[in-house]
C-alpha cells in the first residue's frame, strides 16, 4: 500500500507477500453483508460510520486499568494518566442499545480492557448479556486472575461465560517474556486448567510481531492438536502499530510486520498442514453459509444468525478436522471442495424453497463436493452432515444447549463429540500505516460505547475514537482514583505471579518448545524490540547529542568569535574547601598573678 498526503508525506507498508494468495482472497470474497438499517442512533460516526453488516463480535471494554504492562497494547494501558471504567448503568444500556436493532443480531458479546476481570461488574456484565438473549459470551483476558483463583472461574462459567479469549503468545515462558511477566507461561496453563474445569471453553489469540514470536505460529497450532479435546479454536493477530507503538519508527515497522499472508505460509512452513490457495479463506466465506442458516430458521425466529462480512484484508481462516482419539487432522478444504459447495448454497438461498427443501439442497451439496478418500481414516459421511448441523442448528436436534440455561451436562455433551473442528483465525487489525475505509465500513466487531458502537480500527486507530470517548467519559485521574481505591497489582519487569499450580497438567505438551530460548532477531538486529526501547534510545541519543552540541557551541565561540570563557556557575565538585583560620595564641591567665 502507498499512500501520499500533503501534510503527513509518503507511506509504504506490505500487504502480502504472496499476489497470488491475495488474488484468492478476493475472488473466494462473496461480498458485502447487507447494509446496516435500523441503526441510526449507534452506527453515526461520520467517515468512521458501520454501513454494511450486522457485526459478529460485539466488544465492551469494561475498563482501561490491566495487571499487566505489556507491549504490544491497543490502548496503552496504564500509560494514559486517567481511569476510564464503565459504570453498572452503562453496561447495561450498551447491551440494551445492542439488541433495539431488528432483527435482532447474534453475536458474540467479548467484555475487553485492559483486562475485563478488574471491573467490579465483571461477572454480572457476563450474566447481563446471556440475560438479554447473546448465545456467546467471551473475555479477552491475560488469563491472570482465573489463573489465581478456581472459585473465580466457576464463578465466570456459573454466569454464564461460554470462552476466554486468552493471550497467549507462545510455548513457554521464554516465548513469552516480552510480556514482561516472569511466569507467563505458567499462569497460561493454570489459566486452561482452572477455565477448562469450570466449563469455558478456551480460545488462545496471539498477537504474531516478525522477529518477536513468529516462529512460534507452528508450535501453537501443535499445541492445539496435541490437545484436541481442550483447544477447538485459535486466533492469530498480526500486529497492528497502535496505542503504545503508534510513535513506531520505520525501521521497526518494517522488521516487525507481519501479514496474513505470512501467517498461512508459517502455518504450511512450520506444520506442514495447508495450501495457502486451497485451504485458506477469508472469514467472510462462511456469511453464505449463515444466511443459509437464516434460511432454514425462517422469518419467525427471534435471533438472526452469526454472520461474518468482513473485508477479505481483515480476516481469513482455515480449518482442520482432527479425531480426538487418533490426533490425526486433515484441512477440511482437502476433503470438501468449498469453493464450489458455497457456490451450491448460494443457489439453494436464492431458490428459497422453505427449510427441509434448503436442508435437503445442501445435504446433496454436501455429498457432491466429498472426498472420502482424503478424509480422516475414520471420518464418515454422518460425521459430515452432523457437524454441520451442529454448527448451523438446522434440524432442531439437540447436541447440548449453548443458551442461558445450559448446564455442565449440556457443556459435556457438546465436547463429547470425537470430532474436534479446530478453526485458525487470522484477524488482521488495521493501523494508520495500512487504513483502509472500505474495510471500516463494513466492519464486524464494533466497539460498544457511550457514543454508540464503532468500527474496531476506527476506534483504536485511524481518527482515534477511543482518545475522544474516554477523554469525553473519563472516570477519574490516575491519582484520584488512586486516593479512593487504592492501586490495584500490577505484574511488570519480570515479576511473578503467585499460583497454586497443580503438581501436573492434563495437557500435552513439548519440552523443547518449552524449553526453548525467546527469539532474538533484534538482538542481533540491534533494532529496538519495543516502543520502550525505542524512547530509551531517543533519549538516550537526545542528551548525547545535546551535549555534542554544546561542545561544539563553546568551540565554535573560542576558536571563531575569540569569546573568552566567562566564569559561571560552578559545579559542587570543583568547590574546594576553605583555608583552615590561624588561630592566635593566648596566654592563660593564672589566678592570683
Amino acid at each position: 500500500m502507498v499512500k501520499d498526503c500533503p501534510t503527513h508525506g509518503h507511506f509504504e507498508d506490505v500487504m502480502s507477500i504472496d499476489t497470488a494468495f491475495f488474488r484468492h482472497l478476493e475472488e473466494v470474497f462473496p461480498g458485502r453483508d447487507i447494509r446496516a438499517h435500523n441503526d441510526e442512533k449507534l452506527h453515526n460516526h461520520g467517515t468512521s460510520t458501520v454501513t454494511h453488516g450486522r457485526g459478529s463480535v460485539l466488544t465492551i471494554d469494561l475498563t482501561n486499568r490491566c495487571n499487566m504492562m505489556c507491549d504490544p497494547c491497543f490502548m496503552d494501558a496504564n500509560q494514559v494518566g486517567f481511569v476510564h471504567e464503565l459504570t453498572w448503568d452503562e453496561i447495561k444500556t450498551m447491551l440494551d442499545n445492542a439488541v433495539t436493532i431488528k432483527p435482532k443480531r447474534q453475536m458474540s458479546v467479548q467484555f475487553s480492557g485492559g483486562e475485563p476481570t478488574l471491573s467490579p461488574y465483571f461477572l454480572d456484565a457476563v450474566a447481563y448479556a446471556r440475560k438479554v438473549g447473546y448465545t456467546s459470551v467471551q473475555a479477552a483476558t491475560n488469563g491472570i486472575e482465573f489463573a489465581k483463583s478456581k472459585e473465580f472461574s466457576k464463578a465466570a462459567a456459573e454466569a454464564g461465560l461460554r470462552y476466554a479469549y486468552l493471550q497467549f503468545d507462545g510455548i513457554g515462558n521464554a516465548a513469552n517474556s516480552h510480556r514482561k511477566v516472569g511466569n507467563a507461561f505458567d499462569v497460561k496453563l493454570q489459566a486452561i486448567h482452572n477455565l477448562h474445569e469450570a466449563g469455558v471453553d478456551i480460545v488462545p489469540v496471539t498477537t504474531i510481531v516478525n522477529g518477536i514470536n513468529n516462529e512460534q505460529v507452528g508450535r501453537i497450532i501443535e499445541f492445539a492438536l496435541d490437545n484436541p479435546k481442550k483447544i477447538n479454536f485459535l486466533s492469530f493477530q498480526p500486529v497492528s502499530f497502535t496505542g503504545r507503538d503508534e510513535d513506531i519508527s520505520d525501521e521497526r515497522r518494517h522488521a516487525q510486520r507481519y501479514t496474513l499472508s505470512h501467517l498461512a505460509h508459517d502455518v504450511k512452513n512450520q506444520t506442514g498442514l495447508g495450501e495457502p490457495t486451497r485451504d485458506w479463506f477469508p472469514i467472510s466465506f462462511m456469511s453464505t453459509f449463515s444466511d443459509w442458516a437464516d434460511l432454514v430458521h425462517g422469518p419467525d425466529r427471534d435471533w438472526g444468525q452469526l454472520s461474518c462480512g468482513c473485508h477479505p484484508n481483515c480476516g481469513i481462516s482455515m480449518a482442520l478436522m482432527i479425531d480426538k482419539e487418533t490426533k490425526e487432522a486433515v484441512p477440511v478444504t482437502a476433503f470438501i471442495n468449498a469453493d464450489r459447495l458455497a457456490k451450491d448454497v448460494a443457489r439453494i438461498n436464492d431458490a428459497a424453497r422453505g427449510k427441509w427443501l434448503s436442508i435437503i439442497g445442501v445435504t446433496l451439496a454436501l455429498l457432491r463436493n466429498y472426498k472420502p478418500e482424503a478424509a480422516p481414516t475414520h471420518f464418515k459421511i454422518k460425521d459430515l452432515l452432523q457437524k454441520f448441523d451442529k454448527s448451523f442448528g438446522a434440524t432442531g436436534r439437540s447436541y447440548g444447549k449453548v443458551s442461558a440455561d445450559r448446564t455442565m451436562a449440556d457443556i459435556q455433551q457438546r465436547r463429547g463429540d470425537r470430532w474436534n473442528f479446530l478453526f485458525i483465525a487470522g484477524m488482521w487489525f488495521q493501523d494508520l500505516f495500512n487504513y483502509d475505509f472500505r474495510r471500516t465500513e463494513q466492519c464486524i466487531i464494533p466497539y460498544a460505547t457511550q457514543e454508540g458502537e464503532i468500527s474496531f480500527c476506527a476506534y483504536n486507530t485511524g481518527v482515534g475514537w477511543r482518545n475522544i470517548i474516554e477523554k469525553m467519559h473519563m472516570t477519574s485521574t490516575l491519582t484520584k482514583w488512586y486516593e479512593e481505591h487504592g492501586r490495584h497489582e500490577i505484574f511488570a519487569g519480570g515479576k511473578k505471579v503467585g499460583l497454586e499450580k497443580e503438581a501436573s497438567y492434563d495437557l500435552v505438551l513439548n519440552d523443547a518448545h518449552v524449553n526453548a530460548a525467546a527469539n532474538d532477531t533484534f538482538d542481533k538486529s540491534g533494532i529496538a524490540k519495543n516502543s520502550r526501547e525505542e524512547k530509551i534510545r531517543a533519549r538516550d541519543a537526545k542528551i548525547k547529542q545535546d551535549a555534542e552540541n554544546a561542545r561544539m557551541a563553546k568551540l565554535y565561540r573560542k576558536e571563531v568569535l575569540g569569546e573568552v570563557e566567562q566564569p559561571g556557575f560552578i559545579s559542587l565538585g570543583e568547590i574546594k574547601p576553605a583555608a583552615p583560620i590561624a588561630k592566635t595564641e593566648v596566654e592563660e591567665t593564672v589566678a592570683g598573678d
